[in-house]
């Protein structure tokens, strides 16, 4: 998963979101920036009782925060979506080929753009796709 930092970094160079079952977002500057949050159908946690770990359905959740206008979040995009999402920004160029490569130092993001081949390189391949996404939406 991405950094808060690159997401929020992907947010301010325009990448849109619509949220949707499964994905993953931030709340910031309220206290919560570690906190990762999914978009689910039903509340499920992990407790403990008497020692042994059990699963727990809820059908809903009581919390202070009832409602969240979505400009105030930050999406996370999985590896995934940031791969679709590069794609098709790339759509234009005739050549939408994203190449991921990965080694023992990490993985590199490669993709060609108006004549020329960029590489983005990060221990992480979501990071290294987001750092492709975010030249492409700067540029």
């Amino acid at each position: 998963m991405i950094s808060l930092v690159t997401a929020r970094k992907l947010k301010q160079a325009g990448l849109s979101w619509t949220p949707a079952l499964h994905d993953f977002f931030a709340i910031p500057e309220r206290g919560m920036d570690e906190r990762i949050f999914v978009i689910s159908e039903m509340l499920v946690t992990v407790e403990t009782v008497q020692g042994t770990p059990i699963i727990l359905f809820q059908g809903a959740s009581e919390w202070a925060l009832d409602t969240l206008v979505t400009k105030e979040s930050v999406w996370l995009p999985s590896e995934e979506q940031l791969r679709l999402a590069l794609e098709a920004a790339l759509i234009h160029t005739g050549r939408p080929e994203v190449l991921l490569s990965s080694g023992l130092s990490g993985c590199i993001c490669s993709f060609h753009h108006n004549g020329d081949i960029f590489q983005f390189e990060s221990v992480q391949a979501s990071e290294a796709y987001a750092a492709g996404l975010l030249f492409l939406l700067t540029k």
